[in-house]
């Protein structure tokens, strides 16, 4: 069985982390699919989805850490000069983790740690509406 569904939701931009557990595992239950996979995708590229305990400390942390790795003030992005815009770094980064996340499904529940959430984040540099794919199959 294959089962498609969409999430929505709006985000604040600048690496604005979104908890999506709840809506994921409302849309596995929903599936009646009791042992498979769902992936979650976000289509648009300076999105990323991926999981990390949603833990404030550790939010910060994460802010911090791409930052150091992708510079939202470097100068001197080919993407910025060439296009006349200033979200290079949202693209950057967004390509780092990637656009999906597959997480395994058993007896109908999402096989997720004890502090593990599955989160989006929003890389761009302004608010934005989003939706995201999600992908059950299985049985």
């Amino acid at each position: 069985m294959v089962v498609c569904k969409k999430i929505r939701f709006s985000t604040q931009g600048n690496v604005d982390i979104i908890d999506l557990t709840q809506q994921v595992e409302t849309a596995v239950r929903e599936s009646e699919i009791s042992n498979g996979t769902v992936t979650i995708f976000a289509p648009g590229a300076t999105g990323s989805v991926t999981t990390i305990e949603c833990e404030m400390g550790l939010l910060e942390d994460f802010k911090s850490i791409v930052e150091k790795l992708i510079s939202q003030n470097h100068c001197h992005y080919k993407h910025n000069n060439d296009l006349g815009g200033q979200n290079a770094h949202s693209h950057l980064r967004a390509s780092l983790l990637g656009p999906s996340l597959t997480v395994p499904i058993v007896d109908n529940e999402l096989t997720l740690g004890a502090w593990q959430q599955i989160v989006f984040i929003d890389f761009d540099d302004q608010p934005r509406n989003r939706c995201l794919i999600l992908q059950l199959m299985g049985e």
